[in-house]
């Protein structure tokens, strides 16, 4: 999916109202994919992407397990990703990402380009950008 908006976001305050805005403009989506360079605050987005639906778990980042569990406080799972340890697709293939892409719950993944060519079109693209002073996010 193109970038269809983009808010400037001073710092990660703005976070917490963009993602629910996010999630009221697209109630049907459930793959989310987010590109940015290192630092520029995927995980921090996330975090608050999380608390919009609802979450109570401590929220982190699995760059080493590849996948975190979450619970939302209805008891549906949501599932984040951090591919920017793996070397090869296949990475994912092992963890079974096909598993949870269609299992129609929340799949938030950081660098996707590690394993764009697994996953189907139907996502929306989350960019964040450092510029000047604060962070611009596009979807």
């Amino acid at each position: 999916m193109q970038a269809t908006n983009s808010k400037y976001i001073g710092e990660p305050e703005g976070y917490a109202d963009l993602a629910k805005v996010i999630l009221a403009h697209l109630p049907q989506k459930r793959v989310f994919c987010f590109y940015g360079e290192m630092g520029a605050g995927k995980t921090t987005f996330i975090h608050y992407f999380c608390k919009a639906l609802m979450v109570s778990d401590a929220i982190s980042s699995p760059t080493y397990t590849l996948v975190n569990e979450y619970q939302t406080n209805q008891g549906r799972p949501v599932y984040h990703f951090d591919f920017y340890r793996i070397e090869e697709e296949s990475e994912a293939l092992q963890i079974g990402i096909y598993e949870y892409l269609d299992s129609g719950n929340y799949c938030l993944i950081e660098w996707p380009e590690k394993i764009q060519n697994l996953i189907s079109n139907e996502y929306v693209s989350i960019a964040i950008s450092i510029e000047g002073n604060g962070r611009r996010i596009s979807y």
